[in-house]
């Protein structure tokens, strides 16, 4: 009888952890989409170091502090804390010789950001900062 009730509470757990991974897997693809177009940004450089290094600059300018950065994997995050707690990480990733492909990731507390105000800012100071880059160093 025991061997039989713990045979059942067993197969209902896992039956629950697969609905849980449905769920999370199932989601809508045209949604996933526009938020990821938002989300990206194509920049006419090649030079990762120093697109990395300008993301730096504009999530400090914005008042993000900087967790981790990474030139190697092309990552960096920063937590922005004033009453709310923004997470904001942006990832750089080579598109051919001649241009990066940035691509941000916000989050307010745990729950993904989607709202495309948040990321017309970021990217707006981001293209600015780009602008200046290039035309410094010239």
């Amino acid at each position: 009888m025991k061997k039989s009730l713990l045979l059942l509470v067993a197969f209902l757990v896992l039956a629950g952890c697969q609905t849980a991974q449905r769920n999370i897997l199932d989601s809508d693809g045209e949604s996933q989409v526009k938020l990821r177009a938002m989300q990206t940004r194509y920049f006419d450089t090649g030079d990762k170091k120093k697109t990395l290094q300008t993301v730096i600059a504009t999530l400090q300018d914005l008042g993000f502090v900087i967790d981790k950065a990474s030139y190697e994997l092309g990552s960096v995050s920063g937590t922005k804390l004033h009453g709310y707690r923004v997470r904001m990480t942006v990832n750089t990733i080579p598109r051919g010789a001649d241009q990066m492909t940035v691509r941000a990731n916000a989050q307010y507390n745990i729950e993904p950001i989607t709202d495309p105000l948040i990321y017309q800012q970021f990217f707006a100071a981001l293209e600015k900062s780009m602008f200046l880059t290039a035309h410094t160093d010239e």
